[in-house]
Formats: C-alpha cells, sequence, structure tokens
C-alpha cells in the first residue's frame, strides 16, 4: 500500500508541474492585451522626413534582431542559450522574454520545419519557444 501510493505521489510530482505550466502559458497567450507579431505595419518614407535621425530602438527589439539572425546563422538551440544569458544579465528583458522566445519558435519553423524545430525547444520563458512553434506550424 506505502509502495503504491509513494510511486503515485512520484508520479502526480513529474506530470503536475508540467501541465500546470504548459496550461498556464497556453491561457495567457490569447487574452486581449497580448499583442499577435504576425500584424505588421506598412512604412511609407517622405522626402520631408528622409533626412531626420532615426530614433534609437528598445533593447528588447535590438536583441530579437540580433537573436533571429543568430537562429538563421547557427541554430535556434545558441539562440535559445543567448536569450536565456541576456535576460539573466539584464532583468529589465525579463518582461519581453516570452515574446522573443515566441518569435525564435516561429522563426525556427521557417528555417528547420516544426519537427525539427521542435527538437530545439528549451525551457526558456517557460515554453514560449515550443509555443511559437506550434503556433507557426498550426497556421495560428
Amino acid at each position: 500500500m506505502t509502495h503504491t501510493a509513494r510511486r503515485i505521489g512520484r508520479t502526480l510530482a513529474f506530470v503536475l508541474p508540467v501541465v500546470l505550466v504548459l496550461s498556464g502559458t497556453l491561457a495567457v497567450a490569447r487574452v486581449p492585451w497580448a499583442t499577435s507579431t504576425t500584424e505588421s505595419q506598412v512604412l511609407t518614407a517622405s522626402s520631408d522626413t528622409a533626412s531626420v535621425q532615426a530614433k534609437s530602438r528598445a533593447p528588447q527589439d535590438v536583441l530579437r534582431d540580433q537573436l533571429l539572425t543568430e537562429l538563421q546563422e547557427k541554430d535556434p538551440g545558441i539562440a535559445l542559450t543567448h536569450l536565456q544569458r541576456q535576460v539573466e544579465e539584464r532583468p529589465s528583458l525579463a518582461r519581453h522574454c516570452i515574446s522573443i522566445a515566441r518569435a525564435l519558435g516561429r522563426a525556427a519553423v521557417a528555417v528547420y520545419g516544426p519537427t525539427r524545430a521542435q527538437s530545439f525547444s528549451r525551457p526558456v520563458c517557460d515554453t514560449s519557444f515550443a509555443y511559437g512553434v506550434s503556433e507557426q506550424a498550426t497556421g495560428s
């Protein structure tokens, strides 16, 4: 009896956190305040503003572009490792980690296909990379 109870307890201790993290990530992914990055803006340049100096970009946008370039030149695993390091070094980037990891997941599907892209998944920013892969693979 004790052995069976211990075995059930171990199984629950392993499975329950995984289920909670996945359900929490999926629950907040589709709320109204979460913006979709699939929307694009069309920007036009006019001769009036062409000589005006461009505004500096936000650190998270610079990091996202660097990591997307790294993903295409090397592989998603290296980009995810660098994302984790940047978030640890600069805690202000932590609130942008989920959106960056999702963008990396979507880009990985475009480069490697859904199956191979999923093999690079790491627990960086919960499961946002894996969610980006599945989102892109299903066309959501």
